[in-house]
């Protein structure tokens, strides 16, 4: 009787062990296999208040993983169960079950991106921002001045005060954070530039550098020539000539501007005339980009004091007046020697 017990026990221990061991095997299996989906990959979404348990069951209907209760399992095994974060993880070809529940642990949401164009307006910033589908909208409707209230800007100009560059953000990022990232970066940038301007530079302020650097931008066809385009406004400031730039009565013409900028409009007076107006206009017209902002602060030497765009994106600087009506007459008249 004995011994039939005995016989019986090693049975049923060895069927357990045969039982586990094909668990464990398949455990095993499924942690370190990669996760069913296509070449392209694909996006889940883990929402508010899922528990451990649905995020599986979603995984196992989505038909990414073979079983709900391996994924469990291997959460509660590595003490991750209550550590998994809301967002979305993207899931790439050849990405395993234990990679996948270490991003959610870690939170390494799918990012999305947005890029901000140097040269850009705030109307065209906000534009990209309100048409984005991955930012959420808390602006819809609201004023340059209401916007900039909500930034905890209030009664300051937008113009140029966001910093282009492209940012990544997870789905679901209100607008309003966004803008506030990009006002701290251009912010940030504008005052490591101040802070190593080059002396005798004539800016009383950070906020005249972003002034001057704006005009740059949208005057620069050729990056090679912005140190050189600043050096011209530079020293037209400190003769007290006035800038003469096309780009700050395009901008201060609004909406009205069609595309073609005639006589009449370069003498038809506006706060940012600079044909009618002495010094910089009263805030920036754009986004400039780092390099306009350093070019600002460090002008190139020199003795030009006069530009013209050689229509291929170039410039021909000339020192004197004679000299640049030639210029004008050869790349723009189409008439003329060459300067």
């Amino acid at each position: 009787m004995r011994e039939r017990l005995f016989h019986l026990f090693g049975a049923v221990l060895l069927s357990v062990s045969l039982v586990l061991g094909w668990f464990w095997f398949g455990y095993q299996s499924f942690v370190t296999a990669p996760l069913m989906v296509t070449e392209q990959g694909t996006v889940i979404e883990v929402r508010p208040g899922a528990s451990l348990t649905a995020v599986a069951h979603q995984l196992e209907e989505a038909g990414h993983i073979s079983s709900a209760r391996y994924f469990v399992w291997m959460a509660r095994l590595s003490d991750s169960a209550h550590q998994i974060r809301v967002g979305e993880y993207r899931i790439d070809a050849g990405m395993t079950a234990r990679e996948l529940l270490q991003a959610m642990v870690e939170g390494r949401v799918q990012l999305y991106a947005l890029t901000l164009v140097e040269g850009w307006n705030f109307r065209q910033v906000m534009d990209a921002v309100r048409t984005s589908p991955y930012l959420t909208a808390t602006l819809s409707g609201l004023t340059d001045a209401e916007v900039m209230a909500r930034l905890g800007h209030a009664d300051e100009h937008p113009e140029g005060r966001f910093f282009p560059d492209t940012y990544h953000f997870p789905r679901g990022l209100s607008d309003v954070e966004f803008l506030r990232r990009a006002y701290r970066q251009m912010s940030d940038v504008l005052a490591y530039e101040w802070e190593r301007r080059s002396e005798g530079v004539p800016l009383n302020t950070p906020e005249e550098a972003l002034v001057l650097a704006s005009i740059i931008e949208k005057e620069t066809g050729v990056p090679s020539e912005r140190a050189a385009i600043a050096g011209v406004f530079v020293r037209r400031l400190q003769k007290r000539m006035r800038l003469q730039t096309d780009p700050t009565v395009i901008y201060g013409m609004g909406l009205d501007f069609d595309g073609n900028l005639r006589r009449r409009d370069l003498t038809a007076d506006t706060p940012y005339n600079t044909y009618t107006r002495h010094g910089l206009p009263p805030t920036p017209i754009a986004m400039p980009g780092r390099d306009s902002i350093h070019a600002a602060l460090h002008p190139a030497a020199g003795s030009a004091l006069y530009f013209v765009g050689r229509g291929d994106g170039s410039h021909h600087f000339s020192a004197t007046l004679e000299e640049h009506n030639r210029a004008v007459r050869y790349y723009q008249l189409r008439r003329g020697t060459p300067p």
